[in-house]
């Protein structure tokens, strides 16, 4: 598969990690400024609307593996347009439900095209190999778009909240181009497997079935829970450990951007000694990250950005190997559509589990945003816990590496 073919394919992945992040970030503080809302009622509307979105994913990738996924492609990216348009500039009046449904519309058409757009790579890879480069390409421009719109808001104007509403309208001319572009010029759709059992629930049980995509389920889900622990206390770490609220912002910047250029060299190093081998060193490199953070105080920010640039590359292994790894299980059994869709799905209950288990943690330990003192325990979260989930994924991922690894 030629470079031109990868970048092509790639291209989607941008608008709709651009789609992605302010509606994670942006959202809860937006409507909290410009709108009635009070803060338990939008937390509420936030989490009802967010596992909503993740139980829907699985059937989602049953419909993505009995139509065309280009087409899928094609009419998901009308309601997220739409959608985060009409989120990120609330309505003067009925804010509750203005709310709902414009998440309700985004959520929908992200989530359908993420899944038919993941599926279509792993099935136009004609070997574990290209699926392993087609993947790495996508989590590039992913990367890419984040970094896109975490810079986007304040340089178009003086304020966030100002910034983020301009923010919306570039993403449908941007999200139209890159599609367009991408189907015009990549015609090939892969194959579509249509298996004789039609109803979604069987098909989703047929690939929970699998041991190998289990198991491969088992270790995504516990190095998940490493990553978006410390994305759910960045702000306050960097805050109240670092005392360096500004830095946040540039050492932001640095992780994703040593995430993107990290990729390529896990995609080789893959190649040499497999993709679960390479990714068992990148979640070695995440502990070294990790047991350095916990080390750090007041105003360490120079040694906090070298443990941004390691975690940022492990990053890289954790985008780049594990969807291919999964990629490689969907087409081995003809429903990638399925595997995705349950693959997103823990990918997002990951990040509610995460702010279910850590904010309510370090309050019970006697943790006080704004107060520097009582930053121990968040200390021990922010590095304790990763350390501990990720060493578990570590494990189970060399016990289990010769089931996981795809020789073709």
């Amino acid at each position: 598969m030629s470079r031109l073919h990868l970048l092509l394919y790639a291209l989607p992945g941008l608008p709709l990690a651009f789609a992605a992040l302010p509606v994670y970030v942006h959202v809860p503080q937006l409507y909290a400024l410009t709108t009635s809302l009070q803060l338990a009622v939008l937390g509420g509307v936030l989490l009802t609307t967010r596992v909503l979105d993740a139980v829907i994913d699985p059937w989602l990738g049953w419909l993505a593996d009995r139509m065309p996924r280009r087409r899928m492609l094609l009419l998901a990216m009308w309601p997220l347009a739409l959608g985060f348009v009409a989120l990120l500039n609330p309505g003067s009046g009925a804010p509750l439900l203005w709310l709902v449904g414009a998440l309700l519309l985004t959520y929908l058409g992200y989530s359908a095209a993420t899944v038919a757009y993941q599926a279509w790579g792993a099935a136009i890879g004609a070997n574990s190999v290209e699926r392993t480069r087609l993947t790495a390409a996508r989590e590039t421009a992913t990367l890419l778009g984040i970094i896109l719109a975490s810079l986007l808001p304040l340089g178009l104007a003086s304020t966030t909240v100002e910034g983020v509403s301009r923010l919306a309208w570039i993403l449908p001319p941007l999200l139209f181009v890159c599609v367009f572009v991408t189907l015009s010029q990549l015609k090939h759709e892969g194959a579509v497997h249509r298996p004789h059992d039609f109803a979604p629930g069987p098909a989703l049980r047929s690939t929970l079935h699998d041991l190998r995509f289990r198991r491969l389920l088992s270790v995504f889900l516990l190095n998940g829970l490493a990553a978006a622990i410390p994305a759910t206390l960045f702000m306050f770490y960097v805050s109240d450990v670092l005392l360096a609220p500004d830095a946040a912002g540039r050492l932001l910047l640095l992780y994703f951007v040593s995430g993107a250029v990290s990729m390529p060299l896990w995609v080789r190093l893959a190649g040499k000694l497999g993709k679960v081998r390479a990714w068992g060193w990148g979640m070695a490199l995440a502990l070294v990250a990790f047991a350095g953070a916990g080390s750090l105080g007041p105003h360490d920010t120079a040694a906090f950005a070298l443990i941004c640039v390691a975690s940022g590359c492990a990053l890289g292994a954790d985008l780049a190997l594990p969807a291919a790894l999964a990629a490689d299980v969907g087409e081995a059994h003809g429903q990638p559509g399925a595997c995705f869709g349950l693959w997103n799905m823990v990918a997002k209950l990951n990040l509610a589990l995460a702010a279910g288990v850590a904010l309510p943690l370090v309050s019970h330990l006697g943790y006080q945003p704004g107060q520097s003192a009582t930053s121990t325990a968040l200390l021990l979260a922010y590095a304790g816990l990763p350390l501990l989930f990720k060493l578990c994924a570590l494990v189970l991922l060399w016990r289990w590496r010769t089931q996981l690894e795809d020789p073709t």
